[in-house]
């Protein structure tokens, strides 16, 4: 047996649409685990059919933890992730129950992992108000520009129209004088307190895309449309966080009259497709991941389930009941 030391931790990982929500059920009815969600958009009331959201009867009785607990009006981001979660972790250990994060939200991931400290800067509100109307009246590639010219590293990393991410990095180097880059390497090269096993769920991409417009085409006849109707009556707009999830930003652009339904419907699937491409390219710089490419399994998810019980059982002697 080959034991690891640290707390005990299962990551289920990877693209959009190829599986981890499934599978992260079947493994925690296995393991008595409790499942904390890697997810921006699911953490949200009201947004159930956009997200994807799991649904009561497929958790099968498993305990969900950070889904349906904000107002789409709240911002959510890492570092409230990350306040969420470690409580939720504390919480499922008390019980002696195994945590399971699943999600496919990297930069989540890697902070709770790697327990990174977000706590050098505070947020800038004044700052922000001037970088979001920069970006409103000259574009996002104004600011993307002005982060190439003090964090080349950084703008490389992060796409120009991630506008939240984009003027993080600005705030941090504003406030520190320091390149969020470098701050995040140095984070990064933290050993992570646990003994966690990092799965990264992946197939064909001719697959993986048909997945991606099979459950396009299903949120759309499920009533996505209605759904992003309903939270614009409440109020919610273009400028919130949760607004600007793939799915709810193209809808509301229908909605508002600047391009049609089939126009919508085909940029949220591009847009997926794009968002697929960045989750794996985030996973493959990654430290100790365990990649699952579901061919080598014949597509079998009992095949999967049994090769990580395996692991566990041998690397971390965690018995599956």
């Amino acid at each position: 047996m080959i034991e690891k030391k640290g707390r005990p931790l299962v990551i289920i990982t990877g693209p959009t649409a190829v599986g981890k929500t499934a599978l992260s059920v079947r493994l925690a009815k296995r393991i008595n685990g409790e499942i904390i969600s890697a997810d921006s958009m699911q953490v949200y009331r009201h947004m159930d059919i956009g997200s994807a959201k799991i649904t009561v009867e497929e958790m099968e009785g498993v305990p969900h933890h950070l889904i349906d607990v904000l107002d789409p009006s709240q911002d959510f981001n890492v570092v409230s992730f990350k306040r969420m979660a470690d409580c939720a972790l504390s919480d499922i250990e008390k019980r002696g129950h195994i945590p399971i994060i699943a999600g496919g939200t990297g930069f989540y991931i890697q902070a709770l992992l790697y327990d990174i400290d977000f706590t050098q800067t505070e947020e800038n509100s004044s700052f922000r108000s001037l970088m979001e109307q920069k970006a409103r009246e000259e574009g996002p590639e104004s600011l993307h520009e002005m982060l190439r010219q003090i964090d080349p590293e950084s703008a490389a990393a992060i796409h120009e129209n991630n506008i939240k991410r984009v003027i993080r990095a600005l705030e941090f180097y504003e406030q520190t004088g320091k390149k969020i880059s470098e701050h995040n390497q140095t984070e990064r090269a933290k050993t992570s307190p646990f003994c966690f096993f990092y799965y990264v769920l992946n197939t064909d991409r001719s697959i993986l895309y048909e997945r991606i417009e099979q459950r396009v085409d299903k949120m759309m006849e499920n009533g996505l449309v209605e759904e992003v109707k309903k939270l614009k009556s409440m109020g919610c707009s273009r400028d919130m966080v949760s607004m600007q999830g793939l799915g709810y930003k193209e809808i509301l652009d229908y909605l508002d009259g600047a391009c049609t339904l089939e126009e919508a419907v085909y940029t949220i699937k591009r847009d997926t497709r794009h968002f697929a491409k960045r989750q794996l390219t985030w996973f493959r710089r990654e430290r100790d991941v365990r990649w699952l490419n579901l061919p080598e399994f014949g597509n079998n998810q009992d095949r999967v389930l049994e090769f990580i019980l395996s692991q566990l059982r041998e690397e971390a002697g965690i018995a599956d009941i």
